[in-house]
């Protein structure tokens, strides 16, 4: 166990108090997810940034780092669902493209091929972050700024197709043909 892995594990164990707060009703449960949102969401930074800096990358770290980001970015977003902040159908375009990626990913790794993170997918999660942070808030606390979010989940939608796509081309010949 190592700091790193940490606040992975800190992050997995927020998810909980997240749909807790975000699913519950009392006076300041937007502030409340929001909190916990974003401690979840600093977490996924530190983690990275410390592991590499003090050469504790780990296989441990490189498995539970990708699944507590897609844990967090779910439920999140399920909740929203359930708040009617975004529409199903939308959600289940991200949430289908995270699970088609990672099985892509893990299928790669089963033939020796290692597919990190690309560019547009680390925006892809920037904008999942800010998106969700704007949802959880509402228009309740961020008043005629709230219609940004809809074009940030626009922006998510397509930078998720976008970067599956970039897997699929990129790597799919090599992946596919072994």
């Amino acid at each position: 166990m190592n700091l790193p892995i940490f606040l992975t594990l800190l992050r997995i164990l927020l998810i909980p108090g997240l749909v807790v707060a975000l699913l519950s009703r009392f006076e300041g449960k937007e502030l409340t997810a929001f909190a916990i949102f974003v401690l979840a969401a600093i977490t996924d930074s530190l983690d990275g940034i410390l592991a590499r800096r003090r050469k504790q990358i780990t296989p441990m770290g490189q498995l539970l780092d990708p699944i507590a980001d897609k844990l967090l970015i779910a439920a999140a977003f399920i909740c929203l669902v359930e708040l009617r902040a975004v529409s199903a159908w939308m959600v289940i375009i991200i949430l289908g493209r995270e699970i088609a990626v990672t099985g892509f990913r893990a299928l790669a790794s089963s033939k020796g091929i290692i597919i990190s993170a690309s560019r547009i997918a680390k925006l892809k999660m920037l904008f999942e972050v800010i998106t969700i942070g704007f949802l959880i808030l509402g228009e309740k606390y961020l008043g005629s700024f709230y219609f940004l979010s809809q074009i940030l989940l626009w922006i998510v939608i397509a930078t998720a197709v976008l970067s599956a796509v970039e897997y699929y081309v990129k790597f799919g010949p090599r992946v596919l043909s072994k």
